[in-house]
């Protein structure tokens, strides 16, 4: 049993403000994991302004300092991969497997990477007289979800202390463990105090009075579209930066070519990964109309393929994280049977076996137009929908038709036609042929948000540009 009933505020471990406990749930058993304790106004305060003090130094820090720090932290981070492996399967159910090979050592890839950028990055330039300058933001609040929660959390942290900010994390409530780990490496890493603060809690108790307080410069948050919102407004007020990585309903377009089937066997996999909890899975299958049965059948037989069980086994899909993601999705598996999309594999309720757990069955369906609920709502669970198109263009319409724009797919054998294809469609991140890299920025269109992280453009956020002007007399 897990409890963590403090924040780390002010580099100590310190009591709640109130007394209100939280369960955690473990979504493979349905059992208690562990408790949190809840934050409220008043810890939120107590830690902005622990981050506002630090940030006086802090922002004035070297880069020769804030490396070292990350490589610090890099190497507690490595000592305790196989305990942040352990609390992501137990919070939120994913696979010992990709807990272990994906899920956890993302946030150790962040961390690096910003190291890496942090040598080259340029804080000033000359322009003619003047000198411009980036400057860190100020005093960041950062909101993060349960579905990466490890590659949510570094993604931020570690650009923030790189570019000399300093902050307050939430994380999700619903999956709290891996995070708490997080703050213990930070803390064994040497990060001054103030710098990097967490309080645990739920959106109206924490998240509410992070977003709103007049002393955060600045609110990164990742989440739905809906929650994202509502950050926002409570940030208009104090004219905070908001940036935001929100929902998707990626198209993933595969071309008439003699790849197909092979487009489809990936395409599957990519899709259920992490039991369809990934907010870039290409949910929105596009293939050639003429090849929708073929396509069908090919899908159907991998998504079957799919294990699903105890994440600690050999399963290679484990349940969805709550029973509230549970219940959302069998909702929409029924409204594509109810709307009339053929139903090739898998449909409403638990795999055969399974009578405990938020274990939803792999599902595929084909037919599926795209004024379909199924083709319009994020569903955030294991179930693909098929569209048909009958040219490119018609599939670049119907890929665009959808009002996110996170991330979006191309497969084919003719590298020129994917690239025009991938030039044409509306999102922050294409992918060409399964193409995949860290150091890309992500980041979304239209609904999916503003802003962009990861790599060197994960920096821009959490900098202020300064024009000094007559710097230079010459």
């Amino acid at each position: 049993m897990r409890n963590h009933l403090q924040f780390y505020i002010d580099g100590a471990w310190v009591e709640p403000a109130g007394s209100d406990r939280l369960e955690v749930i473990n979504p493979a058993t349905e059992a208690v994991a562990g408790h949190i304790a809840l934050g409220n106004a008043e810890d939120v305060d107590k830690a902005v302004k622990a981050a506002r003090r630090a940030f006086a130094t802090w922002s004035l820090s070297s880069v020769a300092d804030r490396i070292d720090l990350l490589c610090a932290i890099a190497a507690e981070y490595q000592k305790r991969l196989p305990d942040l492996a352990d609390a992501i399967t137990e919070e939120m159910g994913a696979p010992a497997a990709l807990a272990r090979g994906a899920q956890a050592p993302t946030g150790l890839g962040h961390i690096m990477g910003a190291a890496a950028i942090l040598k080259d990055f340029k804080f000033a330039e000359d322009r003619g007289k003047n000198r411009i300058v980036k400057e860190p933001i100020g005093v960041c609040g950062l909101i993060t979800p349960w579905n990466w929660p490890l590659n949510q959390v570094a993604c931020k942290v570690a650009p923030a202390l790189a570019t000399g900010c300093t902050m307050v994390l939430k994380p999700s409530e619903v999956a709290p463990f891996s995070a708490q780990i997080f703050a213990e490496i930070l803390h064994a890493a040497g990060v001054p105090a103030g710098v990097f603060n967490l309080i645990n809690g739920d959106g109206p108790g924490v998240g509410v009075a992070l977003s709103s307080h007049p002393e955060v410069d600045m609110i990164s948050f990742t989440g739905s579209t809906r929650a994202g919102i509502e950050v926002a407004r409570n940030a208009a007020p104090t004219v905070k930066r908001v940036a935001q990585e929100l929902g998707g309903k990626s198209p993933n377009i595969l071309l008439n070519d003699a790849s197909l089937a092979a487009n489809v066997g990936a395409s599957v996999k990519a899709m259920m990964g992490n039991s369809g909890q990934t907010c870039s899975a290409p949910t929105r299958l596009l293939v050639p109309g003429s090849r929708m049965a073929e396509v069908a059948a090919v899908a159907g037989e991998a998504a079957s393929a799919i294990s699903v069980g105890d994440p600690l086994g050999n399963a290679g899909m484990g349940p969805v994280v709550s029973k509230a993601q549970f219940d959302k999705i069998q909702r929409l598996i029924e409204a594509g049977i109810d709307e009339g999309a053929t139903l090739v594999t898998g449909g409403p309720g638990r795999p055969d076996g399974l009578d405990k757990g938020y274990f939803v069955r792999p599902t595929v369906f084909a037919d599926v137009t795209n004024d379909m609920t199924i083709a319009r709502e994020e569903i955030f669970g294991p179930v693909l929908s098929i569209l048909g198109y009958d040219s490119v263009d018609e599939a670049v319409a119907i890929g665009n038709d959808t009002e996110y724009g996170l991330a979006a797919y191309v497969r084919g054998d003719d590298l020129e036609l994917a690239r025009a294809v991938a030039s044409r469609l509306r999102a922050g991140q294409v992918s060409i042929n399964g193409a995949f890299d860290m150091a890309a920025p992500f980041g979304g269109y239209k609904m999916s948000g503003n802003g962009r992280e990861w790599g060197e453009y994960g920096f821009h956020d959490f900098l202020e540009i300064k024009a000094v002007l007559g710097y230079s007399p010459a």
